[in-house]
């Protein structure tokens, strides 16, 4: 035991020596550079050659950097990141901080997110398909896991959004797009296996366009010698928000409380609603009939007490004092349904930010 610890230490000795001695040579050859006007002996050596020298011993000290990955991706982005183990304290914690009243999508992102990167032999891509109302938290929740997975989040070259009706408006089109999307990811996996795919406005996406990319979400190892394994899809949609809302009044109305809904009983509801809704992009699709979406995840309509935790995060997010009044007042301000009971928001958290503008003097 004490030998291969004292090999191990060695051989990190080795590599931060390594890393050291390029950083070095890398600073000299750049000192130099500012110098070349000066180093012009006549007969000597060309200043064009002298030039290329040192941009040679730079491309050597830059070759030695690039050889160690971290030192490498900390200059330039990389494919995935950020550590496995990293990304998922990074979610957990972003989760528990910003997203509020729904408490199954906590559990389920995070066991799926996390068990999967940590899968080193997955036999296909993760699919996960969030439902429920506008202002719920669905577009709030793929941000963030981009944002766990790569320093840049949904800015980063290896994160890809889709939304239906800006990127597919034409029903003619439909065969159009199914080259376009599926050229577009098999290019993008091929550069970044790791690659996270975020299809939004998935009920107002046109039938069987999704069912496109149905090879790249199976069981397959390589497809044109391509693997698709490590990639990730998110779907989000609207599609299903009845249903997630039955169920959640229902707990209302008999006295249970919301944290007591179990995803098991929304899994299958969901599912099945969503396949037979012809409003939605999933209508029949072969993704759900051949169990391709790992999860779907119910995100449930919001109450008076989760629109005010919403009021708070932002106004504490942009730097000014809580006005418990102004708190109160923007969360009166929102429509709450059924028409009767007034129990849930409408549009959830979505319009918190205009409202803030109206009250605070930015």
């Amino acid at each position: 035991m004490a030998a291969a610890e004292a090999a191990f230490a060695e051989r990190k000795r080795r590599r931060s020596g390594g890393a050291g001695r390029a950083m070095k040579l890398l600073r000299a050859a750049l000192a130099l550079l500012p110098l070349l006007p000066l180093l012009r002996p006549a007969g000597a050596v060309e200043p064009i050659s002298l030039g290329l020298a040192i941009a040679g011993a730079a491309a050597s000290a830059l070759t030695g950097i690039i050889s160690y990955p971290r030192l490498y991706c900390y200059f330039r982005e990389c494919c995935l990141q950020r550590h496995d183990q990293r990304v998922a304290a990074v979610l957990q914690e972003n989760l528990d901080k910003k997203l509020f009243g729904q408490h199954l999508v906590g559990k389920v992102v995070v066991k799926a997110v996390k068990g999967f990167l940590n899968n080193t032999k997955a036999k296909k891509p993760l699919a996960l398909s969030l439902h429920g109302w506008t202002g719920t938290g669905k577009n709030f929740v793929s941000k963030i896991i981009a944002e766990s997975i790569y320093k840049r989040g949904l800015q980063s070259k290896y994160v890809h959004q889709f939304v239906a009706t800006l990127h597919f408006p034409h029903a003619h089109s439909i065969n159009l797009y199914k080259d376009q999307l599926q050229s577009w990811i098999r290019g993008n996996v091929s550069i970044c296996p790791r690659s996270l795919f975020i299809f939004d406005e998935m009920d107002k996406m046109h039938a069987g366009l999704i069912d496109s990319i149905k090879p790249f979400l199976d069981y397959y190892e390589f497809l044109d010698g391509v693997s698709y394994r490590q990639a990730i899809f998110i779907f989000l949609s609207n599609a299903g928000a009845e249903k997630i809302t039955e169920v959640a009044l229902d707990f209302w109305r008999n006295g249970r409380r919301r944290e007591d809904i179990q995803l098991t009983e929304m899994q299958n509801a969901l599912s099945v609603s969503v396949f037979n809704n012809k409003n939605s992009g999933f209508w029949h699709s072969t993704l759900i009939d051949r169990n391709l979406i790992d999860y779907f995840v119910p995100f449930l309509p919001l109450e008076y007490k989760h629109v005010k935790m919403c009021v708070r995060v932002e106004i504490e997010s942009r730097g000014y004092v809580v006005d418990e009044d102004i708190l109160t007042r923007i969360a009166d301000e929102m429509t709450y349904f059924p028409r009767e009971e007034r129990i849930y928001s409408d549009k959830g958290c979505k319009t918190v930010d205009a409202k803030l503008d109206y009250y605070y003097d930015f």
